[in-house]
């Protein structure tokens, strides 16, 4: 577990000094578990904002449930696990509709895997796999347009278990 940690950590932003500030704006996304950075009641909870100002990252692609290539917006994974300090081997996401799946750290290693919260310039809409989607860069690398990784990819995210 702590070979897993230091991994992560070291293609991470440094380690935060303190937590962020609780959000102003609406709760997107809440971070939970083995985290040693919370900002409200023991979880990490982020606006919007907050998202946009951790890492911020592009990726450009085509996926399995939208038409063309679209431009997505938001922060990598590893950089939101940074912020709340987390410490384990997976994360638990849940969707707002309650579909749970385990990520192993190693993908947010290997890949530069964003919680995407902008498509083309606007926030993402829950009816249109918003507001927080887990999106892998499919376009750069083929290898993951497999089962494996379209289960990964969680739409509607509301909630991250760090184990």
């Amino acid at each position: 577990m702590a070979v897993t940690a230091l991994l992560l950590s070291s293609t991470m932003l440094p380690v935060q000094a303190a937590p962020l500030p609780p959000p102003e704006g609406e709760v997107l996304l809440r971070v939970m578990g083995n985290i040693e950075h919370p900002n409200v009641d023991g979880e990490l909870q982020l606006d919007l904002d907050q998202l946009m100002t951790l890492s911020p990252h592009v990726i450009e692609t085509a996926t399995p449930w939208t038409e063309g290539v679209g431009r997505f917006e938001g922060p990598l994974f590893r950089a939101v696990l940074e912020a709340a300090g987390a410490e384990g081997e997976r994360v638990r996401v849940a969707s707002l509709n309650e579909y749970e799946i385990e990520i192993p750290f190693s993908d947010l290693h290997d890949y530069d895997v964003i919680l995407a919260v902008m498509r083309d310039g606007e926030p993402i809409a829950v009816r249109d796999l918003g507001p927080v989607l887990v999106l892998y860069p499919f376009d750069e690398h083929p290898e993951l347009l497999n089962e494996t990784i379209r289960h990964r990819s969680v739409w509607h995210v509301g909630t991250v278990d760090v184990q």
